[in-house]
């Protein structure tokens, strides 16, 4: 399984892009109160879903493959999980509750800013996970070329 940990770096884009289209197309939807934006918002935020729960598999075998932990990156990267895994449930929840809510056609209109208030706090969420992943990245180099090939110094 240590390809995935390759296709971390590629793979979590897709959701922090897909809840922030999300996030947007609900207020759209909510605002104008346009019912094709709140349907376009539903199926974006089941595919962030889907696409985060795939992010976090990547993530946590990458997490198995990298060997140069300090104590300050490993303290970094577990906020970072922290922040991964709160974002990957509060949005199933969100996905849950609005699916419930749309099935059983009680998504009225107070119940959508609801949604909306819960989905902004949701890129929140989204936004320190990307927070901290990055500065993972350029900090640390965790998931680069640099903690897998280390050239030596005399070439």
């Amino acid at each position: 399984m240590e390809f995935l940990a390759g296709l971390h770096p590629k793979v979590v884009h897709f959701p922090v892009a897909l809840f922030i289209t999300y996030i947007v197309l609900e207020a759209t939807g909510v605002i104008f109160k346009k019912e094709f934006f709140l349907k376009a918002a539903h199926l974006i935020l089941l595919l962030g879903v889907i696409g985060a729960f795939f992010a976090v598999l990547t993530g946590n075998q990458a997490f198995s493959n990298y060997e140069q932990w300090t104590d300050a990156s490993k303290a970094l990267f577990l906020e970072h999980q922290n922040f991964a895994n709160l974002s990957v449930w509060y949005f199933t929840a969100l996905l849950v509750a609005r699916t419930y809510f749309v099935l059983k056609k009680k998504f009225s209109l107070r119940l959508k800013y609801i949604i909306l208030i819960a989905s902004l706090f949701g890129g929140y969420l989204v936004y320190q996970t990307a927070e901290h992943g990055g500065e993972l990245v350029y900090k640390y180099g965790v998931g680069t070329e640099l903690n897998i090939k280390q050239v030596p110094d005399d070439q």
